[in-house]
């Protein structure tokens, strides 16, 4: 195996993430499966048993698996409730066509394994024979046909257009209310008491997440009770009407449903095994309530409406039949990705003057998570405090924000960034960012006079590293949290990203690196105690620029926890610095020496290995880096590295720790977590087979740490 004698610097990007997760390949698939629906009819609702044997155990927590045909109509709410099963269910999820069955107990080899779907699955639409797959986690997919009949073979059936929709508005967006029927029952079908209705919606977004019963009549009887479910409205049959052979609804504006966008729709009724659609029904394009429209746009106040500063943001909006629950997420999108530092504190935001339970970025988006005890509500005031470290637009303007909860997005109206750009002319950069404790004294009396800005080159137009020698700290950093704030003067190209494996503090990768203009802001990965000497290192991967102008350019420092400037450096570019030599190389001898955790997992870019506990592991794929900055790991590192839980086929891959769930799909730059869709830095790829995932975002996420080796010149991955 070769080897490489470079140390490469590992560029550890931001975000992570994908999809539905398929168990690994294995030796024999299970036997003597049979599947039966309960109506084989075309296009009917139906129950699937499903009963096979086991050739290999399962342990508590390990997954039964069932795809559908591509032409099965699958709903993304079945839950541990929709399935009758002779084992215990631990949690029951849904990608696509695929139902995942998590199981709670032991199964031995041999044993007899039955279930029942009992809801949620729809058969396809034309007569045929459709394939149904079962597999285990230990076990490959067997698959089994079954024959779907031109017509149902039960009293099911299907009735369109047979009754009229009245709506009090027509227009997208709207609140209205809504009357279905009259609906003419089948022969001899008649309302029972208790018995249940169920409304298929056009859309989900349409429901609100609860309907009280008194806002909805059956026959003229308030419902006996009301449940809402994905698009489904299931009601119970009050006693008034009782015995009758017809079907009225009503729901009042009060329920909270919601136009759906412009265009025909029909709804769907369900009763007695008989579904009922209705004739089509138009929805106009003049709303006065959709998430586009004057009326729920919402109004945004700043702190500081300059270009490039840092600003609060406060605005209150109304979701309409949307609430925000606990431990729901609400999503800000700002209008750029670099208004949004990459390192969050939840303390930072309030949501109805409650502290959210945890916040965090994606790109130009925003996740706020409302506490458990949150009382659940479509009005929401948002606070983005001022040490969030959130920057306006640098380019004056008009501007909105977005904000959404459950689906529902409203847009603010615009607000105006006022001022100049960042920097407006060549010979002005940035101003540093205010800090955190503008106020706060510095309590220790620390001298700087001797404290250094060097370069590695002092080369025109070329890129160069960076050595800072802060002498002391008058206020201490926190790790992760507070940060150190290099100004560079105009005339020096700074990119908008830095890897934070081209950055070091005190020997120790930084944790985080953020962009404003000409200001490069480091987040150190450990505590740096007050009267405590830092040591950054910028190294020249970092492509930071020399001016093109032979001159002495001065670089300034600040802190985010101490008021006013820490030190400038004058540095000579084409030219001796005049207060230094011009290049001033940092050696392994002038670091310290970074210990390597003796649980760590150690892999090199370029090297199909890896090294846990003094041993060396093959990898069927080499890790590298891609796009110049993201580095890929294969799919199996994550599995036999950090051992955790991780399912890949050639089109999916998940990885599972505790409660937490990342699910990638090959080929896509989207990922999920848990609900939550994020983009990742650098699409998920299939090599030789193996899917390759960003590492950083795995690690960020799951909260694992990242560090370099440089005596080995290995990245090392621990907990």
């Amino acid at each position: 195996m070769k080897k490489t004698n470079k140390a490469l610097p590992l560029v550890l990007a931001s975000a992570l993430a994908a999809t539905p997760f398929v168990a690994v390949p294995h030796a024999q698939a299970i036997s003597s499966l049979s599947v039966t629906p309960d109506d084989d009819g075309a296009g009917e609702d139906s129950e699937y048993e499903i009963e096979f044997k086991l050739d290999k155990a399962l342990d508590s927590g390990d997954y039964i698996y069932v795809k559908f045909d591509s032409d099965y109509k699958v709903s993304k709410n079945i839950t541990d409730s929709d399935i009758d099963a002779d084992f215990d269910i631990k949690s029951v999820k849904v990608s696509g066509r695929e139902i995942q069955i998590r199981i709670n107990e032991d199964l031995d080899k041999g044993e007899k394994v039955s279930f029942t779907i009992e809801d949620g699955i729809t058969n396809p639409d034309s007569k045929d024979s459709y394939s149904v797959d079962v597999w285990t986690t230990n076990e490959d997919e067997k698959s089994k046909k079954v024959t779907i009949k031109g017509s149902s073979s039960s009293s099911s059936s299907s009735s369109k257009g047979d009754y009229s929709v009245t709506l009090g508005s027509k227009a997208s967006g709207d609140t209205t209310s809504i009357k279905l029927g009259e609906i003419s029952l089948k022969k001899s079908v008649k309302l029972e008491t208790n018995e249940t209705i169920t409304v298929i919606f056009p859309s989900s977004s349409m429901l609100p997440s609860k309907i009280d019963s008194d806002d909805v009549k059956v026959n003229g009887s308030v419902a006996k009770s009301v449940s809402v479910k994905g698009d489904e409205v299931t009601i119970k049959v009050p006693s008034g009407a009782n015995k009758d052979s017809y079907i009225n609804l009503e729901f009042t504006k009060s329920a909270g449903i919601e136009n759906p966008k412009t265009g025909d729709y029909t709804f769907k009724v369900k009763y007695d095994g008989s579904t009922y659609e209705s004739k089509k029904f138009e929805v106009t394009k003049s709303g006065s309530g959709s998430s586009s429209t004057s009326t729920d746009a919402f109004t945004v106040s700043l702190s500081d409406p300059s270009a490039g500063a840092r600003s609060s943001y406060t605005f209150d909006a109304d979701f309409g039949n949307k609430k925000l629950m606990a431990d729901e997420d609400l999503i800000l999108e700002f209008p750029s990705a670099d208004m949004v530092p990459g390192i969050l504190t939840y303390s930072d935001f309030t949501l109805n003057g409650k502290t959210p339970k945890r916040a965090s970025a994606a790109g130009n988006k925003v996740y706020i998570t409302a506490p458990s005890g949150f009382s659940s509500s479509s009005e929401v005031k948002v606070v983005v405090s001022f040490s969030a470290f959130i920057s306006n637009p640098k380019t004056a303007g008009t501007y909105t924000l977005k904000a959404s909860i459950d689906g529902k997005t409203l847009e603010s109206k615009s607000f105006t960034i006022g001022g100049s750009s960042v920097n407006p002319t060549p010979t002005n950069p940035t101003n540093p960012t205010n800090p955190t404790n503008p106020t706060t004294p510095n309590p220790n009396v620390v001298n700087n006079s001797t404290a250094t800005i060097g370069l590695t080159s002092n080369a025109l137009g070329k890129p160069t590293g960076v050595n800072i020698a802060i002498k002391g700290l008058g206020v201490g950093l926190m790790k992760q949290r507070d940060f150190v704030e290099l100004v560079f003067p105009a005339g020096y190209k700074v990119p908008a990203y830095i890897a934070p494996a081209n950055v070091s503090v005190n020997g120790v990768g930084a944790n985080y690196v953020a962009v404003r203009g000409q200001n490069v802001l480091v987040y150190p990965a450990q505590d740096i105690p007050a009267a405590t000497a830092a040591n950054i290192t910028i190294t020249a991967a970092a492509n930071i620029v020399n001016p093109s102008v032979k001159n002495a350019y001065s670089i300034s420092v600040f802190t985010s926890e101490e008021k006013g400037l820490l030190f400038a450096r004058a540095v000579g570019v084409g030219m001796p610095s005049p207060a230094q030599p011009a290049v001033q190389p940092t050696t392994p001898a002038t670091q310290p020496a970074v210990a390597v955790p003796a649980n760590a997992a150690l892999f090199k870019v370029n090297t199909a290995n890896f090294t846990l506990q003094g041993k060396t592991y093959p990898l069927q794929v080499a890790p590298y880096i891609a796009g110049g900055n993201t580095t890929m790991v294969p799919a199996q590192f994550f599995k036999e590295a950090l051992y955790l839980t991780t399912q890949w086929n050639a089109k999916d891959v998940a990885i599972i720790s505790g409660n937490k769930v990342i699910k990638f799909t090959v080929g896509s730059n989207k990922a999920k977590i848990g609900n939550q869709e994020v983009t990742l830095p650098t699409p998920v790829v299939l090599n030789n087979g193996m899917p390759m995932i960003p590492v950083r975002f795995v690690t960020d996420n799951l909260g694992y740490k990242v560090g370099w080796d440089a005596k080995t010149s290995s990245v090392f991955v621990y907990k």
